[in-house]
């Protein structure tokens, strides 16, 4: 019942805010029935993901955030309006091993979007929904995606990279198929 293998996982999930459903580790978990939940810190290739992303739990449980050492300093905070629970881990950490627990009551009931303030701009984002009652969207019964998010900037870069090397083949081609050698007649 941890994963979203349950049948009510594959069916809904909470309504999560975009800014938190979008980031860079897209995993989810119902935790729901659980008396705690890790989620990690640093995940993913680069370790500028949290895992799960977004996690159902409820009011009562123990969440604890587990650094993994990757990606350099992170930190765990709630997102300015970002939801009833107030998460604030202090200042970034990069060491493995440490922790930042929260126990989760009643006043936290909803859905809290938090992010790693010194990579906030690159996709490290996260959710937690505490309580039952929670606005639910049908999820076609994947439960998640294991899809990776490409933030904009990126995206953008990637886009402008592949037009450059295109135009650069395209000119190569031009050049060598109707360009040539000086010759002393052309002088």
């Amino acid at each position: 019942t941890a994963t979203s293998g349950t049948a009510a996982a594959q069916e809904v999930e909470p309504d999560w805010p975009s800014g938190a459903s979008s980031g860079n580790g897209g995993s989810y978990q119902d935790a729901r029935g659980q008396d705690s939940v890790t989620i990690s810190v640093g995940a993913g290739d680069q370790g500028l993901a949290f895992d799960p992303a977004l996690v159902w739990v409820d009011a009562g449980t123990t969440i604890t955030w587990e650094w993994t050492g990757n990606g350099g300093g992170h930190n765990v905070q709630t997102v300015d309006d970002g939801g009833p629970a107030s998460l604030d881990s202090g200042d970034p950490v990069d060491s493995e091993g440490d922790t930042y627990e929260y126990e989760t009551s009643e006043d936290d009931v909803g859905i809290t979007h938090y992010h790693c303030v010194p990579h906030t701009s690159v996709g490290m984002h996260g959710g937690i929904a505490v309580g039952e009652d929670i606005a639910t969207v049908e999820t076609g019964g994947g439960g998640g995606s294991n899809a990776v998010f490409v933030p904009q900037g990126a995206r953008a870069l990637g886009i402008a990279t592949f037009i450059a090397m295109v135009s650069t083949l395209g000119l190569a081609f031009v050049f060598m198929k109707y360009g040539g050698t000086i010759t002393a007649e052309d002088a």
